[in-house]
């Protein structure tokens, strides 16, 4: 019957509900994500940071200001024998002014905490890229993962149909005498199959569901409707993903920035061993009283200026240990560099595999689920008219289902490795979702 054709993959409880692209979804999770705004601010103060103040390499002013005041009994002495004394005798000291300092040469241990200071913004821009990228591809799995099971839960819906279908014609077959009791109680048995399937895959949907709306960080019992169909880049080369991701993936520029800051470390610990030179000066203002001296009060007011150098002779061997660290240091990042490439390229080379391994299966999946589209709908009507038995006929209703599950499951695998490898290379392109 023709009417079958338009069943298969058409859900029977169709509820209008917010059709959510996975455009959208991750406009969405990029908006909202908790993880990305943290990473957002952390970048922010890495920006703030990148000055030349913080590097050292400005001079400090400073406003400075004190008084004292006491009141004491006091008894003086003086050379010629002079007895003095005074109860209660109150002296005044209060001193203002600005203070300049400068340090004009530290061994150029400036210069490299002020590129350090760069490198670290440029490493919190790349934390940023890297969570973006992991959470575009969390969101595109998800979200694909619920276009695979709602498929199939819509094969399950069409299954109940034909099963409810199937249960009609054999209680009037019954009726009529050309079936038997134990028949109608076989095809019963498949529908309540069905239908007790029908409600596993629709929890499994709702719970997916439910994780996508955690990733996009709204209302976790927003309920959405999905795109069914799955688009996939069928043009992907091993060779230019390998080559891509030398040069744009976020963890390998990542150890890049690293090692560039493990550099830089070792320039600002070799700095220590020059001399440091300040310049000082400042601007001051004192007075004083006193009830009893020789002098009763004073004032004055006037420029200092002056030099300071120092310079590290020995510090127990510290310097020399620092030094070893900081080579230490560079050698371990550039290992972990060596290491991650190798990683990565493995990954690559796995999920490649998989990828051309599913689109193949998907075209193989996508003829048999065609088959036994046809198969199902040729045996329901041999059913109808009794030249084809119930079990003969439960056959080719799972072999549909089974077809329907493997057709979507290759599709996924192979959106899934598709994912996998942008990620990897470090560039997701959400035109082609």
């Amino acid at each position: 019957m023709s009417w079958i054709v338009g069943i298969i993959g058409l859900s029977v409880n169709v509820v209008a509900q917010e059709l959510l692209t996975v455009r959208d979804a991750v406009a969405i999770a990029l908006e909202n994500n908790y993880d990305i705004k943290l990473y957002e601010n952390s970048l922010q103060v890495a920006k703030e940071n990148v000055t030349r103040g913080n590097a050292g390499m400005l001079p400090t002013i400073t406003g400075n200001f004190s008084q004292s005041n006491s009141v004491q009994n006091s008894n003086q002495t003086q050379i010629t024998g002079e007895v003095r004394s005074l109860d209660n005798a109150k002296n005044n000291s209060m001193t203002y002014g600005i203070n300049v300092g400068w340090t004009i040469f530290d061994g150029l241990g400036m210069f490299s905490r002020y590129e350090t200071l760069k490198e670290v913004q440029k490493q919190g821009e790349l934390e940023l890229k890297r969570a973006v990228i992991q959470r575009v591809s969390d969101v595109i799995t998800t979200y694909y993962t619920i276009v695979e099971q709602q498929n199939l839960l819509d094969a399950l819906d069409s299954s109940i149909v034909i099963s409810r279908e199937r249960l009609r014609t054999a209680e009037n077959r019954f009726s009529i005498g050309k079936a038997s009791r134990l028949e109608v109680l076989n095809v019963q048995v498949n529908l309540n199959t069905d239908e007790s399937a029908r409600i596993k895959q629709a929890t499994l949907v709702r719970n997916l569901k439910i994780e996508l709306n955690n990733l996009l960080a709204r209302d976790l019992q927003t309920d959405f409707s999905v795109v069914k169909d799955v688009s996939i880049n069928n043009d992907l080369k091993l060779g230019d993903i390998l080559e891509q991701a030398k040069v744009t993936n976020p963890d390998l520029l990542l150890l890049s920035v690293n090692r560039r800051i493990a550099e830089l470390e070792e320039k600002t610990v070799k700095a220590n061993r020059y001399p440091v030179v300040r310049l000082n000066g400042g601007y001051n203002f004192s007075e004083s009283e006193s009830s009893l001296g020789f002098v009763a009060q004073s004032r004055s007011r006037g420029l200092t200026y002056g030099i300071t150098a120092s310079i590290n002779i020995f510090d127990g061997y510290n310097q020399r240990r620092n030094e070893r660290i900081a080579r230490l240091n560079i050698e371990n990042v550039e290992l972990q560099n060596a290491q991650r490439q190798i990683q990565i390229e493995s990954q690559i080379s796995q999920a490649f595999n998989t990828y051309r391994t599913n689109l193949e299966l998907a075209q193989i999946e996508e003829k048999n689920e065609q088959i036994a589209r046809q198969n199902l709908n040729i045996t329901l009507e041999k059913y109808k008219i009794g030249t084809l038995s119930a079990v003969e006929f439960r056959d080719a209703q799972e072999n549909f289902i089974n077809a329907v599950a493997r057709y979507n499951a290759a599709k996924l695998q192979a959106k899934l490795a598709e994912t996998v490898l942008m990620e990897l290379i470090g560039k997701i392109d959400l035109l082609e979702n």
